[in-house]
């Protein structure tokens, strides 16, 4: 058999070096091909888990694909965590987190994965901005009084919080940081109990999840100070900001986001993001995700690129904050 001629010997190899490079683009344009899933580092039931269920089914109609949330707690997170950063970076595992999986974990545990480098920010999807709360015996009746009160009795008052790194632990660590007094710390082992103490007069303050605290403050049965943002809740109007409370740059949100592995192909984190961005402003969706008071940030914040500036300004301003207090993860 005759040999190929040279220049058919180059046109076939360079047909075949050509075919991954054609493999990946189709590979990119046809997922999603199976079912995606949604890793929740936390137990079924939680905000971030009830999230995780109302944007995978706003995300389904986007994929053509089914989207399941799976659980994996444990560890504050860094086990759901760590395991989509092991995952393939195929866009079939996504994780779900927020300020304290994907922030503060950086600062109090020793992680096995980088909270940067091992993960592709796909798009922020909800901001929920803490409220400073006290119980009703509490004499202060507004911010400046608060204030005053807890500088005029120092290391008297009592902060629950739902343990060593919790975003409670972290929020009054700032607020100390901020007022320049002391109070003391309670830890427990999750926020409902932290929110018992507090109905029953056990501790005087906390800093909750505007979504978690709102029905209690409705409800009168504890007094609500400020939101820890710079435009007051949609869902809670007649709560002043900490900038018109007498606390101007004190600003918390527990933020969610959604992330796949590192190396995830651009193409598919681009299909993702716009599945998240879709579902986002689905009016199902936005109804729901407002009913939890969870606030949706605007189009231009939906971007990885976005939400990527902001993880990095987070990792800025509060791991000095966790380390100068030598906070430590339990």
């Amino acid at each position: 058999m005759k040999p190929p001629h040279r220049r058919q010997f180059l046109h076939l190899a360079a047909g075949a070096a050509a075919l991954p490079a054609a493999s990946r683009i189709a590979r990119a344009q046809a997922y999603p091909t199976r079912q995606v899933t949604i890793v929740v580092p936390f137990a079924a039931g939680g905000p971030t888990d009830t999230i995780a269920r109302i944007m995978a089914e706003g995300m389904r109609a986007s994929l053509g694909q089914p989207v399941i949330v799976e659980n994996v707690a444990g560890a504050s997170g860094s086990i759901g965590v760590g395991r989509v950063a092991r995952a393939a970076p195929d866009g079939y595992t996504l994780s779900i987190g927020h300020w304290s999986t994907h922030v503060l974990n950086g600062a109090t545990y020793a992680l096995s994965y980088d909270l940067l480098k091992d993960f592709e920010p796909v798009s922020l999807i909800t901001t929920n901005p803490q409220l400073i709360v006290s119980n009703n015996s509490v004499p202060a009746k507004d911010l400046r009084e608060l204030i005053a009160w807890l500088k005029a009795n120092p290391d008297k008052a009592s902060v629950g919080t739902a343990g060593a790194g919790s975003t409670q632990h972290v929020a009054g660590t700032f607020f100390q940081n901020a007022i320049g007094t002391r109070f003391q710390f309670v830890p427990y082992r999750g926020g409902a109990p932290v929110m018992q103490d507090l109905l029953a007069g056990q501790i005087d303050l906390t800093f909750d999840q505007a979504a978690n605290s709102l029905p209690q403050v409705r409800a009168g049965r504890i007094r609500a100070y400020a939101v820890t943002a710079k435009a007051r809740l949609n869902s809670a109007p007649d709560i002043p900001t900490t900038d018109e409370a007498g606390l101007p740059g004190f600003y918390i949100s527990v933020w969610h986001g959604l992330w796949l592995p590192a190396r995830t192909p651009k193409d598919v984190i681009a299909k993702v993001n716009t599945a998240a961005v879709n579902a986002l402003a689905n009016p199902n969706v936005r109804a729901r995700l407002a009913d939890l008071g969870q606030e949706i940030p605007p189009r231009d914040q939906q971007t990885p690129e976005a939400l990527s500036s902001y993880q990095k300004a987070e990792i800025d301003k509060w791991w000095p904050i966790i380390k100068a207090a030598n906070i430590k993860g339990e």
